[in-house]
């Protein structure tokens, strides 16, 4: 696995929109904030044309928004980009990002989540190439920076880390901001969950992951490299962190009976679910049983609602660098390492 340079003071954060733009009054403000607080940390901060724009779901066009992220990888000065946006159609960028180029560039610090997944995944499953399924860069403009964001830095720094389980966390539900520099709101008790009800779990392995929603897409195009991503770090074992976005209880089941019989969970040590932004639970069926409907003859070790993804706070996972999880009674600790 290729780890890119550590992130150094003085260097450029940059940002640009590989799927939806920005274009909120809120979120200017908010955006204008993140430089603020890239400074108070010693960084400087950059962004490309497109970030505050959109057009159907799009900060323009694919063609343009391949261009602007490789003019940042280029970009000497430029030591990490965290992506604007999700959204839901970053398929367009990848269909224009040469990838046998970006595999022959010296790597760079990518950072993103949700649609993103669509660069993280394959960053990580073709390019050999370690990043971070993290926050979007709006969340860097909050008044204080979360424990969360914080982290991202140093793990760009190069610091293998241990992050642990929130107390709290925020509502499963879709809220537009009021306030742009207004922190997370964590009113909900926060409870990591083993599917098995085992009370200790330790599993390590080669991570990979993302949305699942997104993953979804990739399974069988010739963008799949998956299979080759296991067999090159098979001795490693792999660790799947995944998180849903918005699907029914019956849909996650379909799409994980797909991604076993793909092949995807050989070699599989242990997976880890973040919490579900929006799960529709049709015919009375929990994410839980699904899981287990659908995995339950891996028997391995399986953790649910945990800081990954859509619901805040998320712990920043340094995709296809190692990752050890430790659970113990309702509590976890994630550590990663550059090896």
């Amino acid at each position: 696995m290729k780890y890119p340079e550590k992130l150094k003071k003085g260097q450029y954060i940059a940002t640009t929109a590989p799927s939806a733009g920005i274009t909120e009054p809120v979120d200017y403000l908010r955006l204008d904030n993140v430089k603020n607080n890239f400074e108070k940390y010693g960084y400087k901060y950059l962004e490309t044309e497109n970030v505050r724009k959109d057009n159907n779901g799009r900060s323009s066009s694919g063609k343009e928004r391949a261009e602007q992220f490789l003019n940042l990888w280029e970009n000497e000065n430029v030591g990490a980009i965290i992506s604007a946006s999700g959204g839901d159609f970053l398929n367009e960028t990848i269909e224009n990002l040469d990838f046998e180029k970006i595999k022959k560039m010296p790597p760079k610090w990518f950072q993103g989540y949700s649609d993103n997944t669509g660069i993280t995944f394959l960053l990580n499953t073709i390019c050999n190439i370690a990043c971070i399924y993290g926050q979007n860069v709006k969340d860097f403009g909050m008044k204080k920076l979360h424990k969360t964001l914080e982290n991202s830095f140093k793990i760009m720094s190069g610091k293998e880390i241990i992050q642990e389980s929130f107390d709290m966390c925020e509502k499963a539900e879709w809220t537009d901001r009021i306030n742009p520099y207004e922190e997370y709101n964590l009113a909900v008790k926060n409870k990591w969950k083993s599917l098995n009800k085992e009370d200790k779990i330790n599993f390590k392995g080669r991570s990979i992951g993302g949305c699942f929603d997104v993953i979804m897409n990739i399974i069988g195009t010739k963008y799949d490299n998956v299979a080759n991503y296991i067999e090159k770090y098979k001795n490693d074992g792999i660790v799947w962190f995944l998180e849903v976005f918005e699907m029914s209880t019956p849909q996650v089941y379909l799409h994980l009976w797909q991604m076993k019989n793909a092949g995807y969970f050989k070699k599989c040590k242990g997976i880890i679910f973040g919490r579900s932004l929006m799960l529709r639970e049709d015919y009375e069926l929990s994410f839980a049983q699904v899981v287990r409907d659908a995995l339950g003859d891996l028997n391995i070790p399986i953790i649910y609602d945990t800081d990954i993804g859509h619901v805040s706070p998320q712990i920043p996972i340094l995709s296809g660098g190692i990752l050890e999880m430790n659970y113990e009674n309702g509590k976890g600790k994630i550590k990663n390492y550059f090896s």
